[in-house]
């Protein structure tokens, strides 16, 4: 009988864009959800997984209705268990949680120093910015704003 911690073989049956469904011992089957996969970012899955692959998976769920959670990467050896935060990053650069929101402009204050309002008035800012930009591409592209078709001829 198939038990929560017990580590087994199985096939994988059919991969879709949230995991990978795996044929288990018993005629059962479960899946291994995507954030299940590997300790890396699994993007596509289909670049970790193949249909027909033999996989050793942890059972880590079984739920009321018999449905059978897996996970590839807590059936791996302890050493390559690590989490995330211990691991040394590998080819990322380094960047602080503001980057994304400030992208492509100066940070005139240290964004963990800045009050909620602060930083909602510099979001605002920037992203008012990026808007007039887009509607001048748009204008410069679409001849001054105006579609071509149903205006300008009465």
């Amino acid at each position: 009988m198939l038990e929560i911690g017990q580590i087994v073989e199985g096939k994988v049956t059919g991969l879709t864009s949230f995991g990978a469904f795996v044929s288990l011992p018993e005629g059962k089957s479960g899946m291994v959800h995507i954030s299940e996969v590997s300790n890396a970012f699994v993007k596509e899955i289909k670049d970790h997984l193949t249909e027909g692959q033999t996989v050793k998976v942890k059972i880590i769920g079984i739920n009321d209705e018999g449905k059978i959670s897996l996970s590839i990467k807590k059936a791996m050896p302890e050493e390559q268990q690590q989490p995330r935060e211990q691991r040394p990053r590998q080819n990322r650069p380094q960047r602080s949680r503001s980057a994304n929101v400030w992208q492509g402009q100066p940070e005139r204050k240290d964004p963990s120093s800045m009050s909620f309002e602060d930083m909602m008035a510099r979001f605002k800012q920037v992203s008012d910015e990026k808007i007039t930009d887009l509607k001048r591409s748009g204008e410069s592209k679409h001849g001054g704003g105006y579609s071509r078709r149903g205006r300008g001829n009465n």
